[in-house]
């Protein structure tokens, strides 16, 4: 796994080939030395922070990430703190960045059927598994005899370097085809721990929206004081630099701090469910607490 840490939380979370635990160190990264829990939650502050570094964390991910058997992976250097910090010194307030002005590209899309569960035992050992065919039903192809479908998930790859695939997308060398090799994705499955012990475990489906989902269901626990399922229920917005515009749930986000976000040159379109994220909260008195998300026919048992 990788590991990181996000003030007093220690990260443990999933490696290449999947993009998505560098990039969740690198979210928590940029936005750690920022006051969000006076900001509140999706306020214009908060909200304009936290697109900020989705923004530049998706423009590494189109560069930088892929299989890295393949292709040499900088892992240490996204994760570095100080280059988090670099990543945000051209953050301005007064107005939005430009994702043109941050790296030229564009990021391929993924599909949202994907699955995730979060278990935890009695005596706290955790489990955060994700798991995907990638396309509804995958390849539409069934094992016969042996009870399941085969996935498509070459379309996760770039189909050419520097070559529309057939969605008009184009894909970087880290994520080209080669035999052998295994494509990005951005499975984020999670496991938090404070103070030496288990806080959270943590993962959800939802294509490239995945990392941004479990960043936001973190923070809302960790900085906005929510409890483990309204954590999981807030609405939630996603942006991956390309194309240059912000996707919020429908009822996301207020009037005013669209208005004001808007004035700064942000662009907003809505949409319905972004993920579907099923997590478990370890309580400060011991208890667990789990959160299955509405947004799907998810389901939290004990026993």
């Amino acid at each position: 796994p990788i590991v990181g840490n996000y003030k007093q939380y220690k990260i443990i979370t999933m490696p290449p080939p999947s993009s998505g635990g560098i990039a969740l160190l690198q979210l928590l990264s940029s936005v750690e030395e920022y006051p969000l829990k006076r900001y509140g939650f999706n306020s214009d502050s908060s909200m304009q922070l936290m697109i900020e570094a989705e923004r530049r964390v998706y423009a590494d991910r189109a560069t930088h990430l892929g299989d890295p058997d393949f292709y040499k992976v900088p892992q240490k250097h996204l994760i570095n703190p100080i280059y988090s910090k670099y990543r945000m010194s051209n953050f301005n307030w007064s107005k939005a960045t430009l994702s043109s002005d941050i790296k030229a590209g564009i990021v391929p899309t993924e599909s949202e059927e994907t699955t995730h569960f979060s278990i935890v035992d009695r005596d706290g050992n955790a489990v955060a598994i994700t798991t995907t065919l990638n396309g509804g039903f995958g390849s539409m192809v069934f094992v016969k005899g042996a009870g399941f479908l085969l996935n498509n998930e070459m379309d996760d790859f770039s189909v050419k370097p520097g070559t529309p695939n057939m969605f008009g997308l184009l894909g970087g060398e880290a994520n080209s085809i080669q035999p052998g090799k295994r494509m990005l994705s951005s499975m984020t499955p999670t496991i938090l721990e404070k103070n030496g012990e288990l806080f959270m475990v943590v993962g959800t489906p939802g294509g490239s929206t995945i990392i941004t989902s479990v960043f936001q269901t973190i923070l809302n626990t960790i900085e906005f004081d929510m409890g483990m399922q309204t954590a999981v229920n807030a609405k939630r917005f996603h942006h991956q630099w390309l194309p240059d515009e912000v996707v919020v749930e429908k009822g996301g986000m207020d009037s005013l701090v669209r208005t004001k976000l808007e004035q700064k040159g942000y662009k907003f379109r809505e949409r319905k469910a972004i993920g579907r994220v099923d997590a478990i909260l370890k309580t400060q008195w011991g208890y667990y607490e789990g959160g299955a998300d509405s947004r799907g026919d998810d389901t939290k048992l004990g026993w």
